[in-house]
């Protein structure tokens, strides 16, 4: 008798997430089945002559002699959910996140020969479908869900992260209606409020101060919605405060629509104000700061602050930081969490300033964290004069983030409904 044909009387989808742990944390799993994984990526890395390996029929020819059969149904299921691993790690590259032009190319795709898979299997039912919350699933099914999930308007990095359970809280949050958001009729009214506010701000400055420098945030104004619905959940979740910095392009609505800045000062530094204090100089409007109170929709009250900085933009990264600490260490050393940083950043000031780095990999030290930041990157795909495949040898300007092991979306930003629903991740990942 075959030794290894118990295996075609056992439950597959229990290697399946067997085989799912092994891929994310193999030291949690037993060492026996570890070993048996270890072997089986073996065979599947090397070469079919040296293995003798026949995959038409899934033999195994060994050096005695003996032929063991793998039942084919096991093989094909072990090939789904390393395409489900491929779209978990790759997805991201074959999204639909820019709105302006076509994304570059890049091999080998996620198409089912990839992965011992064949257009004929889209009718079999596999019992893999199970480790992404489908159940067992035809691999249509299982291909369409993938696709909605880490295919369309977010593009999702997170498997490089180490932390199983973190890897796994995410993997529930995005098996939620395939990753899409699902507002309710006031949430997208509230949704397209912020956008008209934002839009209504650029084009009047637009009309009114024609010719002036004003960073507009055109292109962008999904930010808006974006920092809104970040504040209002975060306060019901038991945010108090806010720090926030950010660069030139877009302060102005962000302080107006956002801090609830009157219009009118706004206004009355285009035309000239005069500032009693001789420090200032220059463009004064883009470098000053702003405190206030705001009245979220449920009642609470919370403490805005947009840090002043110079042109000189991402070194307000580290007062953001150390104003964020400071306050958790002086008002809120029982739960720092009650303390957000939010910082906005540039994609061509990201990739391309040390402070951004430098601030980022101290995230974690006793002596500087501040419980986690939200990093907004609105990417211009431009840097000044700069394309962007002329600024940075990464893939993305968000790729010094890995650093901290730190999950990564991208957003299509004319998607606004799936520009805050990656915002609310970002803030139930950050929250305890």
């Amino acid at each position: 008798m075959d030794k290894y044909s118990f295996l075609n009387a056992a439950h597959t989808s229990f290697f399946a997430e067997l085989y799912d742990k092994y891929l994310t944390s193999p030291d949690s799993i037993e060492p026996s089945w570890r070993a048996f994984f270890q072997g089986y990526d073996f065979g599947m890395e090397s070469s079919l002559e040296e293995l003798d390996f026949t995959s038409a029929d899934g033999s195994l020819a060994l050096a005695n002699g003996q032929t063991l059969e793998i039942p084919q149904s096991l093989q094909k299921e072990f090939q789904v959910i390393q395409l489900i691993n491929g779209y978990r790690s790759r997805g991201h590259l074959f999204t639909q996140t820019n709105p302006v032009r076509e994304r570059r190319k890049y091999i080998p795709t996620l198409s089912l020969d990839n992965f011992g898979l064949a257009e004929a299997d889209l009718e079999t039912t596999f019992d893999a479908g199970k480790i992404i919350g489908i159940g067992p699933s035809p691999l249509k099914n299982i291909v369409a869900h993938l696709e909605r999930i880490y295919c369309d308007a977010i593009g999702v990095e997170y498997m490089y992260i180490r932390t199983p359970e973190r890897i796994e809280w995410i993997q529930n949050w995005l098996n939620v209606n395939d990753n899409h958001p699902n507002f309710s009729a006031d949430e997208k009214k509230n949704i397209l409020r912020k956008l008209n506010e934002a839009v209504s701000f650029e084009s009047f400055l637009h009309t009114k101060y024609v010719g002036q420098k004003r960073f507009s945030l055109e292109g962008g104004e999904s930010l808006i919605p974006a920092l809104d619905v970040i504040i209002e959940k975060a306060a019901d979740a038991g945010v108090k405060q806010f720090v926030m910095g950010m660069a030139h392009r877009g302060r102005l609505n962000v302080l107006t629509n956002i801090f609830g800045k009157s219009p009118k000062d706004i206004f009355s530094e285009f035309d000239g104000k005069d500032y009693e204090e001789t420090i200032f100089d220059g463009d004064v409007k883009y470098h000053l700061g702003w405190t206030s109170m705001r009245e979220t929709d449920s009642g609470k009250m919370v403490n805005m602050n947009i840090a002043p900085n110079p042109s000189h933009l991402e070194t307000v990264n580290s007062i953001v930081e150390g104003i964020s600490r400071a306050k958790q260490d002086s008002d809120h050393a029982e739960n720092v969490s009650e303390v957000l940083p939010i910082l906005v950043h540039g994609d061509a000031a990201f990739a391309g300033q040390g402070v951004v780095y430098e601030v980022i990999q101290m995230a974690r030290l006793d002596g500087y964290q501040t419980g986690g930041t939200i990093h907004i990157v609105v990417n211009n795909q431009i840097g000044f004069t700069t394309n962007y495949l002329d600024a940075r040898s990464s893939t993305y300007c968000t790729d010094v983030g890995k650093v901290t092991l730190s999950p990564v979306l991208h957003v299509n930003a004319d998607d606004a409904e799936a520009v805050v629903h990656a915002a609310t991740f970002a803030l139930e990942y950050r929250m305890p």
